[in-house]
């Protein structure tokens, strides 16, 4: 029976942004599922709903729980998550809900500090702005080309952008200043863990991923850190390479 991997997006993302990955994997004989995060799924150039702005990261895995519940796999799916939805794939990991954890340059939980120039740079609008902590948020298109996607082109920059949606003020928050909900106990997640950084990563970088890999016990042979990437390898030139180390560690701890 072929296993599942359900693929979790990050800020102001979607499921959409997966498609590449999805038909990989597909294609390796993986049954992929991407499900979007509460009021993501929506028009992006619709007002966001008002209640995402006070949405936590434990309302995020929560439904991301039972979202898997729902689906009554044939056993704990490989969860494989991107920036917020790497922390949102630890956290279920903690849960006990998941058979392996790939985590693409994830935002780190708390305890790890993450905070360096380029990333307040790119956060400064929004950090910046008063009862940031309770309102749906979106960065403008510059910083969000300047923090994530600056190896793509232009064309492909204004693609993506086109697509994002509003994020959660709260869960922003969360990550930012190591609250509650961004906190895992590592010693519940019990599961094989990849972590994956990009040396040009602007927003959760590398050394960044190299904290997250040590705290789960099994570095160096848990981590890989891509020359030539940021922080978009779900979607950005050379995706092949990230992809294709992904689905070889899979193969190393199971059939498909």
């Amino acid at each position: 029976m072929a296993r599942d991997i359900v693929m979790i997006h990050g800020m102001w993302g979607g499921g959409w942004y997966w498609e590449k990955y999805k038909n990989f994997f597909e294609e390796k004989g993986y049954r992929c599922h991407t499900p979007y995060l509460r009021y993501h799924d929506v028009d992006p150039k619709a007002d966001p709903d008002p209640r995402l702005g006070t949405t936590s990261l434990l309302d995020y895995a929560q439904d991301l729980e039972e979202y898997i519940k729902e689906k009554e796999l044939n056993e704990d799916p490989i969860l494989m998550g991107h920036s917020m939805g790497g922390l949102l794939a630890q956290m279920l990991g903690a849960r006990g809900v998941a058979s392996a954890l790939v985590l693409l340059t994830p935002a780190s939980p708390a305890r790890i500090f993450a905070l360096k120039f380029s990333v307040i740079k790119t956060f400064r609008p929004v950090l910046f702005k008063w009862g940031f902590w309770k309102k749906p948020h979106a960065l403008p298109f510059e910083k969000s080309a300047y923090g994530m996607m600056h190896l793509m082109s232009e064309e492909e920059q204004r693609e993506h952008y086109g697509q994002c949606v509003h994020e959660s003020g709260k869960a922003a928050t969360e990550i930012a200043f190591w609250q509650q909900g961004a906190r895992v106990d590592e010693s519940k997640v019990v599961c094989p863990v990849l972590v994956i950084s990009g040396k040009e990563d602007r927003i959760t970088p590398a050394p960044v991923g190299k904290k997250v890999a040590k705290k789960y016990g099994a570095f160096p042979d848990n981590y890989k850190c891509f020359d030539g990437h940021a922080h978009m390898v779900v979607c950005e030139p050379g995706w092949e390479d990230v992809a294709g180390f992904t689905w070889e560690w899979l193969k190393g701890i199971g059939p498909v």
